[in-house]
């Protein structure tokens, strides 16, 4: 192996990394359009400069190799640092500097458009990129700069930010109108445990709440009658008169408004969170993420009362 760091590329890192995530050199192949036997031939060839197998074959999946797994960190790290060296380079050539990078959680897909459109209507000189994911995403894109700045509901925990918050986030039971509890001045925690419910993914900040609800009072956990990964299929599924759910209150202000579905008067809810501009600490933004970021925080709470005008104005409390 005296020549291996002559030899292996970090073409052959990245595919590397893309069969360890996916376990098939067909699915790494298709992510990085390649095809599946030029996968192999360059896995086979870093195998062979390592003097050691990565992968064993397992019928149609394959798996990693003591080797492979003490492999990945570094490749990881390699491959992260090409990245960030291109984007300083990248930012030294002023390429990025009109240019800002945001990730939203799904639960602010119904104002993060909205709250971009506005800024990008201020500033018409700076390029935006949108993503919208699931929380495990959203943080995934900050830990490896693949964006500037998230909106999320909740700052990770495993890895270090700057977060800061810049409008109130209330969380909500809902049902449909015609649900035997819509019509209740005020319902008790442990009368919920008679219900089925609708619930996100475990880890998303929606579930988050659902548990934390009847954790945190030791009640007995309600039943989970079906889980959704996503708050859209969750309004529809309480539309349907399936279950009842915590929601953001800021995903339901259509609904509540054409009366399709009823916030609910549970014990001590809303349950009043933020909502947080966040970004890795440490890390410089360059001018135009630092322009949104000000935005968010000089602007997002007026932008917030103003978009969800129609919900209780218990709920826009800032």
């Amino acid at each position: 192996m005296s020549d291996a760091f002559e030899k292996i590329t970090l073409r052959q890192l990245q595919i590397f990394l893309a069969v360890v995530e996916h376990k098939s050199f067909v699915a790494a192949a298709a992510q990085l359009d390649l095809t599946p036997p030029a996968v192999s031939m360059q896995m086979s060839r870093l195998s062979e400069f390592l003097d050691a197998p990565l992968f064993d074959r397992d019928g149609r999946s394959i798996q990693l190799t003591a080797a492979a797994t003490a492999l990945i960190p570094y490749a990881e790290r390699m491959t992260e640092a090409l990245i960030e060296a291109c984007n300083v380079i990248d930012g030294l050539q002023g390429r990025l500097d009109h240019l800002v990078r945001v990730a939203m959680v799904t639960t602010s897909r119904n104002f993060g458009p909205h709250l971009l459109q506005e800024f990008g209507r201020l500033h018409p000189d700076i390029q935006i990129e949108t993503t919208i994911a699931n929380r495990e995403k959203v943080i995934e894109l900050l830990e490896t700069g693949n964006v500037d700045l998230a909106l999320m509901g909740r700052p990770p925990q495993r890895i270090e930010v700057e977060a800061v918050p810049f409008a109130s986030h209330p969380y909500v039971l809902i049902g449909h109108p015609a649900h035997i509890l819509a019509g209740k001045q005020h319902i008790a925690r442990r009368e919920l445990v008679n219900f089925k419910f609708i619930a996100r993914e475990a880890g998303s900040g929606t579930r988050m709440i659902h548990d934390y609800y009847f954790t945190s009072h030791s009640v007995q956990f309600p039943s989970i009658y079906v889980v959704m990964d996503s708050n859209e299929n969750i309004k529809q599924a309480v539309m349907a008169n399936m279950g009842l759910a915590f929601i953001s209150a800021h995903t339901i202000a259509l609904e509540c408004q054409t009366k399709k579905l009823r916030i609910l008067p549970a014990e001590d809810m809303p349950a009043m969170r933020e909502w947080f501009a966040v970004h890795l600490k440490g890390r410089q933004l360059r001018p135009a993420a630092e322009s949104f970021k000000a935005f968010v925080l000089n602007e997002g709470p007026n932008f917030i009362r103003r978009f969800f005008g129609n919900l209780p104005k218990e709920l826009l409390r800032a």
